[in-house]
């Protein structure tokens, strides 16, 4: 099992920044490709990164347009997700997502295990 636990969520101003982490206990995340998504209330979860098991490969919603960036320290058994130039839009649950079986993943990837979310809020 890989239970991924997001933190560093929190009340931010419009334009500031946040960092969000992702531990998966139980297995090492230098194993596993992993992504984070958010959901808003009463809308669908969308893709926002995702970062392959060796960290070389990147991709993000085109939304994102530069202003976040995801990233790995394994030797922290940790992912990443720096957020800058935060918008109220941007307010929602953030989640990680271990994905066993990909190298690189995506929006599409089959995800094995969901964090519970960490509540991210912008104020404006």
């Amino acid at each position: 099992q890989a239970q991924p636990v997001e933190s560093g969520g929190g009340l931010v101003q419009a334009g500031g920044s946040l960092r969000l982490s992702c531990a998966a206990s139980g297995r090492t995340v230098s194993d596993t490709a992993m992504g984070w998504f958010r959901q808003v209330s009463g809308k669908e979860r969308e893709f926002v990164a995702a970062v392959s098991r060796s960290g070389g490969s990147t991709i993000y919603a085109p939304w994102v347009k530069g202003r976040f960036t995801v990233s790995r320290a394994n030797a922290k058994n940790t992912v990443y997700l720096q957020m800058n130039s935060l918008k109220s839009e941007d307010t929602a649950v953030y989640y990680c997502a271990v994905a066993l079986s990909a190298v690189v993943a995506g929006p599409n990837t089959k995800y094995d295990y969901w964090g519970q979310g960490t509540q991210v809020t912008v104020s404006s």
